[in-house]
């Protein structure tokens, strides 16, 4: 995932472009840059690597000589970005929120069509926020270039390109990823997450619809591109459930609201079928917490913290490359209480199980230290597809996903037909029932428990045909 931030304002740029893009440090983890436009220096960028250190001690510096009445900002989890492009259409600068699933079949296009080569690489291949600007490149305006590129781009793509007159935003012809418009006088901004302009002193203006492209200028922002007709959204549920801040809103339904309802709905669920009997509910930090306060809500049972993480030196989750370093990493950043965790039966929620590796640890963590039992709740299904469109669950194979490994240990097979994946996604199967409890028995928990999928539909409040669930079910 990435997140970005761009402003268009009367006055210099630069504080606000350095605030706003620095509240989307939680979606990106590796690469973070900032691009400014001044009318008497031209442009200018900073890109700096931010796996061992946070986004603001690393700009700070570059605040003090940077200087622009236009800007964009990114944090991203894979390419280095803002770019600086030069083309027909001028000099411009351009940030990307999405995933491309036909880049090489892009590339050999582009070669055919005579583009001399790629500057810009990403661990090996070819950098998707330049491949967008050639594609944009592509169209005689950058309005007719940016639809273009979604066009032609199979996954997902929502992007700012910033030109020495303004700022464009453009939200993917899907809407996966959210572009929030905010306003105040002398200034208008685009961005990923709603919360990120309140403290500087924007107010909401609305979100972008599908496809829809605009225009910022000091003054405001003009819709250049309006949505297609049968635009349908398609937002990227994980947005709730483990992406977005607790103060974001997406589709005017807030996160925090959100989790919490999830939580209750998952009580509602176990009371139906039998209350486990525990001493607490816990939620894993930091995602599972709303999920586990809504739980521990409506069911009665006491909300506590059995383990709190140290992130005073801790500002991410930077792991080693060696595989047995990252397990004493993440270990090491939990801190237990011993008199919440010795001879007590815990109820932990976790926003999801992906490869399980960590859960696993932390449930042997808390064994160590003393618990009786570790029940475990996620906030979401079992997880059956990799993402094709936002790289959360970005694998190179299904198989590193804990439910397609148990579906290949129950069944013998690494490539299940459609109609026996759609039994374990059924939540009321036989199938689904088997693969739950074997999950369960290999991760070492006493019981175990997934959210169902309409249960989390119904906890978003939006009409699950505007929601993507691909990770779920396929769809």
């Amino acid at each position: 995932m990435s997140g970005f931030f761009g402003l268009a304002s009367k006055e210099d740029c630069v504080f606000d472009l350095f605030y706003g893009t620095d509240y989307h440090s939680h979606l990106g983890t590796k690469r973070a840059g900032m691009a400014v436009y001044d009318t008497e220096r031209g442009f200018d960028r900073a890109i700096h690597n931010i796996e061992n250190t946070n986004f603001r001690p690393k700009f700070e510096g570059d605040t003090n000589r940077m200087k622009g009445h236009l800007g964009i900002g990114c944090i991203s989890d894979f390419e280095p970005q803002p770019l600086i492009v030069r083309a027909h259409h001028g000099t411009y600068a351009i940030a990307t929120v999405g995933k491309i699933n036909n880049d090489e079949e892009l590339v050999r296009m582009l070669f055919q069509e005579g583009h001399a080569h790629f500057m810009e690489m990403s661990g090996g291949g070819v950098n998707p926020t330049e491949l967008t600007s050639v594609l944009i490149n592509q169209r005689d305006s950058i309005t007719e270039g940016i639809r273009f590129a979604q066009e032609q781009i199979k996954g997902s793509m929502t992007l700012l390109v910033m030109t020495q007159d303004a700022v464009y935003a453009a939200r993917d012809l899907h809407g996966r990823t959210p572009v929030v418009i905010g306003k105040r006088e002398g200034a208008t901004c685009a961005c990923f997450e709603s919360f990120s302009f309140l403290n500087l002193g924007y107010t909401e203006e609305r979100e972008l619809a599908p496809g829809e492209i605009v225009k910022l200028t000091p003054e405001g922002y003009e819709v250049v591109r309006a949505p297609e007709a049968d635009a349908k959204l398609q937002i990227c549920t994980f947005l709730w459930i483990y992406y977005g801040f607790p103060a974001s809103s997406y589709e005017g339904k807030n996160v925090e609201a959100v989790r919490n309802r999830c939580g209750a709905l998952q009580a509602a669920r176990d009371k139906k079928k039998g209350m486990p009997q525990v001493d607490s509910v816990a939620g894993v930090p930091d995602s599972g917490v709303a999920h586990a306060i809504g739980y521990a809500n409506a069911s009665g049972i006491p909300y506590q913290r059995p383990f709190v993480k140290y992130t005073h030196t801790w500002p991410r989750s930077f792991m080693p490359s060696l595989k047995e370093k990252r397990h004493l990493i993440a270990k090491m950043k939990l801190i237990p209480v011993h008199d919440l965790i010795r001879e007590k039966r815990l109820l932990m929620i976790d926003d999801s199980i992906v490869r399980g590796t960590q859960l696993k640890e932390t449930t042997r963590f808390l064994y160590e230290n003393g618990a009786k039992e570790v029940h475990i709740r996620t906030a979401c299904p079992p997880l059956l597809f990799s993402c094709p469109y936002l790289n959360f669950s970005r694998s190179s194979s299904e198989m590193e996903l804990i439910s397609r490994r148990m579906i290949e240990h129950l069944e013998g097979t690494r490539t299940p037909d459609e109609g026996m994946l759609r039994e374990y996604a059924d939540p009321d199967s036989e199938r689904y029932e088997n693969m739950v409890k074997e999950i369960g028995k290999d991760m070492e928990f006493t019981s175990l428990s997934y959210n169902r999928l309409d249960d989390m539909i119904e906890a978003v409040g939006l009409p699950a045909c505007h929601l993507c669930t691909h990770c779920w079910n396929g769809n």
